[in-house]
């Protein structure tokens, strides 16, 4: 690949040279020897015959008068010696390094147009990554904003941060269609956040049941959440899923009911509500009285005051009499 980018392969070192870390690995004795040779200008052969070393590197070399005796080579003479291929190898791969990234620099420029990597799902954990990314969603929303916000009435806390990124999108003329349970219309707290957006441009309608928190932006982007108390949320940014949960929205809208209207329940034997009606089905079913209080958002104290009511009514003693006794009232025939 490198041959063909940049010309040439990294040149291949020299193998007939002394590797350069030798001299430095140079046995105490030889540098003894060494540095006698240099102070007596020679030292005799039989003396290196302990330091073969030093004729390798070579630090010494015959004396042409007497075969007995060796010369010391001078230590600059060694060092430039030595130091030439290190200097010539360093030159050589500064080269290949330039070549290289000449070789690679037109797909540099290529990576640098490429538009930013949008992931089809991102988890999003703890409240400030989640309300950072609702907030630049928010900010960048140009027409359309729909939620689904089951449970009963919300805190104080959740209403002024929907009242303030309800504001924010509301005044660029951006609409919202908003769905909260039937329990939502008794919270004077969502009654007041509804009044004060007042726009035209805002929607509310409820029902008896809803699925999880939902906000689609401009029908391009979406949040959910991904664990029950809510501290991991998913971005969604696929089109498939935004437009399948944004499908899911519309069918429940079109059951809802607008928050200025009135609710309007089939009529039921014996003075039983609608609401009593669901959580009757709900009992069936086999849910228990938690599960039936989180699913038509309201809290298991007014849940259970249903179900005892629900009791009298039927002339129940039991828990599962009441099961008996409503599968047999005739009531779930009744369609709300």
């Amino acid at each position: 690949m490198f041959r063909t980018l940049g010309g040439g392969d990294l040149p291949a070192r020299d193998t007939n040279q002394t590797h350069p870390h030798a001299i430095t690995d140079m046995c105490d004795e030889g540098r003894r020897l060494y540095a006698s040779a240099l102070r007596s200008g020679r030292i005799a052969r039989s003396e290196v015959a302990v330091a073969p070393c030093l004729m390798e590197f070579p630090l010494l070399h015959p004396d042409p008068d007497d075969a007995d005796w060796l010369r010391p080579v001078p230590p600059s003479a060694a060092l430039a010696q030595r130091l030439h291929p290190i200097e010539r190898e360093i030159q050589e791969r500064r080269h290949f390094a330039v070549e290289l990234t000449d070789s690679f620099e037109p797909f540099m420029t290529i990576s640098a147009q490429d538009p930013p990597i949008t992931h089809a799902i991102t988890v999003l954990e703890g409240d400030s990554r989640i309300n950072a990314a609702l907030d630049l969603s928010t900010a960048e929303c140009k027409t359309e904003v729909l939620t689904l916000q089951p449970g009963g009435g919300r805190s104080a806390h959740l209403l002024a941060q929907g009242l303030e990124r309800g504001r924010a999108v509301v005044n660029r003329g951006v609409s919202i269609r908003t769905l909260y349970q039937h329990t939502a219309r008794h919270s004077q707290g969502t009654l007041a956040y509804a009044e004060m957006l007042g726009k035209s441009t805002v929607e509310i309608r409820t029902l008896e049941e809803l699925t999880e928190r939902l906000i689609i932006f401009d029908r391009t982007v979406a949040y959910i959440p991904a664990r029950s108390d809510r501290q991991v949320a998913l971005e969604l940014r696929h089109p498939g899923l935004v437009d399948y949960l944004a499908q899911v929205f519309e069918q429940l809208w079109r059951r809802a009911t607008p928050l200025t209207e009135q609710v309007e329940y089939e009529p039921t034997p014996a003075g039983i509500t609608g609401v009593q009606r669901t959580i009757a089905q709900l009992l069936v079913e086999g849910y228990v009285d938690e599960a039936i209080a989180r699913r038509l958002g309201m809290n298991v104290r007014t849940c259970r005051a249903h179900i005892a009511k629900l009791a009298t009514t039927l002339g129940s003693g039991s828990r599962a009499q009441l099961g008996y006794l409503i599968a047999n009232s005739g009531i779930l025939n009744q369609q709300s």
